[in-house]
């Protein structure tokens, strides 16, 4: 039988067991059981929802985008969002390595999450906004590439859906905090934007 994780990976936290230089902090921290290796990543200044499993042929399922498993991001970036800008994320933005594909992106009013620790940077003169963009691929740092790209730099990011697996709706974990879930949870969720 397979084991499979939702955990809500800490900010500062590598999706990795070991670190790549000493004093980083690594998934060793969250207390997970043995065996499991992430299926995806998130970067160490990125947090939220991170699957991990034993099973690497579900590991390789859930991780490739001819799946096409929605990956839901809450993004708080520097800037009021403006119509342009959702425009130009849903038909997909040119970053680094190409075009990316259409995503669904919607602005959100404040979703009251506790502050990061440690805090974002914020300027007294420059407001903020929330995003909420759905991905069916995942290049690295793509989010924060492409909210850069339409003049909005990212200054939080929040997994908070995998396919039909939602972080604070369903699981509502702490960050560090980790539970047993099912494939069909994941697998089952909305695919493409």
């Amino acid at each position: 039988m397979s084991t499979l994780i939702a955990l809500n990976k800490p900010y500062g936290v590598l999706s990795q067991f070991t670190p790549d230089h000493p004093g980083q902090e690594t998934l060793e921290s969250c207390a997970l059981p043995a065996g499991v290796y992430a299926a995806g990543r998130l970067d160490a200044d990125s947090e939220g929802l991170l699957l991990l499993t034993d099973d690497g042929r579900l590991q390789a399922r859930l991780t490739d985008p001819r799946h096409g498993h929605g990956r839901e991001y809450h993004v708080q970036v520097e800037g009021e969002v403006d119509e342009t800008a959702l425009v130009r994320l849903r038909a997909g933005v040119q970053i680094r390595g190409g075009q990316t594909r259409p995503a669904r992106a919607r602005l959100l009013t404040d979703p009251g999450y506790p502050p990061r620790v440690p805090p974002i940077r914020e300027r007294k003169a420059i407001p903020t906004s929330w995003l909420a963009l759905e991905l069916t691929e995942g290049r690295n740092r793509q989010v924060r590439r492409m909210t850069a790209a339409v003049g909005f730099p990212t200054l939080r990011l929040i997994r908070v859906r995998i396919g039909g697996l939602h972080l604070f709706d369903q699981l509502r974990l702490a960050p560090g905090e980790w539970c047993l879930v099912q494939p069909a949870q994941v697998l089952a969720g909305p695919s493409h934007p």
